[in-house]
């Protein structure tokens, strides 16, 4: 049941705010349609709680229900933070070398132009 990664999501998602279906559907790359049928499973599964407000669904986690799972939930969870973390320090360092990189760049170019513009400069030295 909470194997699944987007109901794992989903259930980080209203662990402590309640949602709308809406609004939690709008975290995924899928259709709202596939959302929905998630939350059904974990509200049939009783680890989610509805509330209707009008023709709107909010949703929250029953940490009750969840209990037994909840140290599980919330590793899993620290681990993905982690590897989130460890990928936007890559991308950090990604993003410097490629500044480090394009300023060498420029300075090779630079050096490139002082060197032709050295060697006009003589050549008319010798011309005159």
């Amino acid at each position: 049941m909470i194997a699944e990664p987007r109901r794992r999501e989903i259930l980080r998602l209203v662990w402590d705010v309640e949602r709308p279906a809406t609004e939690i559907a709008e975290h995924f790359d899928v259709t709202f349609g596939a959302i929905s049928q998630h939350l059904g499973v974990l509200r049939q599964a009783g680890l989610v709680v509805v509330r209707r407000d009008g023709t709107r669904r909010f949703y929250r986690a029953d940490r009750e229900a969840l209990a037994p799972f909840a140290s599980l939930l919330q590793q899993m969870w620290a681990a993905q933070l982690d590897a989130l973390a460890d990928l936007a320090e890559r991308a950090e360092t990604a993003e410097k070398l490629a500044e480090r990189a394009g300023t060498a760049e420029r300075l090779v170019e630079r050096a490139e132009a002082a060197e032709k513009w050295a060697g006009t400069a003589e050549g008319r030295e010798r011309d005159s």
